[in-house]
């Protein structure tokens, strides 16, 4: 979890008054609203609204989202090549699910327009990372801006809305974790704080600034997402309502070139480069660094076969040392059984390198993913064939 943060008005102590300031339209308190995870045992934050957040003017369906994976009748390597997605919707409705399973959910997001509603994702945490774009992330806890290569931490239940610069196409890889997502708990020291051998550290992460309460009557229409299934919920007023807030759940960013290889004499296992942790999956970023020093060394990653997990590689930027023709928006899958490795006649190349400025977004997951429809039209069905002189 990141670290405690307080913004604006609290009282101080829980669950007690705090007085609405002088100037606002109403007389009274502020209404408490407790954001919590694991029930009432895990973290959580304090948010204090103008108006009651549960103020809800109208319920209605607004269809769903079902993610159908198609049968695979051979087990074998696949490269996707998304730079040639068409672009539609917007933040939300323009996601593409390629890939997933009871954990996890991975989609790709080209957006045509900027988001109209207010949406939240009531059944899973978001980690959406922005390999292209830059604007500011619009939460009840306040407002968070980003750009380019910044990965976006919303738990779940988190009301927002992603506001875009004009002049640049937005490109989001999302994964939704059906189960908690966060920092990896080997990077937290017993009293909670990032540890001094951890490859990031709080002054990495920022977290949302608080801005002037929305003290509006109108009535704000927010997209729910649970599961499959959309609502559209209307408040009779708008929910960005919050004089303040206290806590240690909220959104948060790190941007990807903030992290902070490991690196050493030989190659170093994945692991080293975990960057987030959730039940059923990890994501590491491969960011540019030095490569292994011993005179020796073979420079990129040897063949290995992951036996009880699949790897996905989101490639970023930068030449990719051990792969032969991946481009910006590659997604590669090596599943278990199967062994991979470099390309033939990478490792030669690598031998006088001494840096790699490659950059990439890897998951590890522990059942195997499905793939949609959409993610096998995108699919090289020669890839598994590459490794051939």
């Amino acid at each position: 979890m990141p670290a405690y943060r307080k913004q604006g008005l609290v009282p101080c102590k829980r669950h007690i008054v705090l007085p609405r300031k002088p100037g606002y339209r109403d007389e009274g308190i502020h209404y408490e609203e407790v954001v919590t995870r694991a029930g009432f045992s895990g973290g959580y934050s304090i948010l204090y609204h103008l108006r009651p957040p549960t103020r809800v003017a109208r319920v209605e369906p607004a269809g769903k989202i079902e993610i159908r994976y198609v049968d695979q009748p051979a087990l074998r390597h696949h490269h996707l090549k998304t730079a040639g997605m068409d672009r539609q919707g917007d933040p939300v409705s323009g996601r593409t699910p390629l890939m997933g399973n009871a954990d996890v959910a991975l989609s790709l997001c080209r957006p045509s327009r900027l988001e109209s509603d207010l949406f939240r994702n009531a059944g899973a945490d978001e980690l959406v990372f922005v390999h292209q774009g830059r604007g500011v992330l619009e939460t009840m806890y306040g407002t968070l801006g980003f750009t380019d290569l910044d990965y976006l931490m919303i738990p779940r239940s988190t009301t927002y809305r992603l506001e875009f610069e004009p002049g640049r196409e937005p490109i989001l890889l999302v994964i939704e974790s059906a189960g908690r997502l966060g920092i990896p708990p080997r990077y937290l020291n017993q009293e909670g704080q990032l540890t001094l051998g951890a490859p990031y550290g709080e002054r990495d992460l920022r977290g949302p600034e608080l801005v002037p309460a929305i003290d509006r009557e109108d009535e704000t229409a927010v997209l729910v997402k649970d599961g499959a299934r959309l609502t559209r919920y209307t408040l009779a007023h708008h929910p960005f309502d919050v004089a303040g807030w206290d806590g240690m759940v909220y959104p948060y960013a790190l941007n990807a070139l903030d992290f902070e290889p490991i690196t050493g004499t030989v190659h170093q296992p994945p692991p080293v480069h975990q960057t987030f942790d959730a039940e059923g999956f990890v994501v590491c970023t491969f960011a540019p660094r030095m490569l292994d020093t011993h005179p020796e060394a073979i420079k990129v990653p040897y063949a290995h076969s992951n036996i009880q997990a699949d790897e996905l590689l989101y490639y970023v930027l930068g030449r990719f040392g051990s792969r032969r023709g991946v481009e910006s928006g590659s997604i590669t899958l090596h599943p278990r059984g199967l062994p991979h490795g470099p390309h033939p006649g990478t490792i030669v190349a690598s031998r006088d390198q001494a840096r790699t400025d490659e950059l990439a977004v890897m998951m590890d997951t522990e059942r195997p993913l499905g793939f949609t429809a959409a993610a096998l039209t995108l699919d090289d069905r020669s890839y598994p064939y590459s490794w051939m002189e």
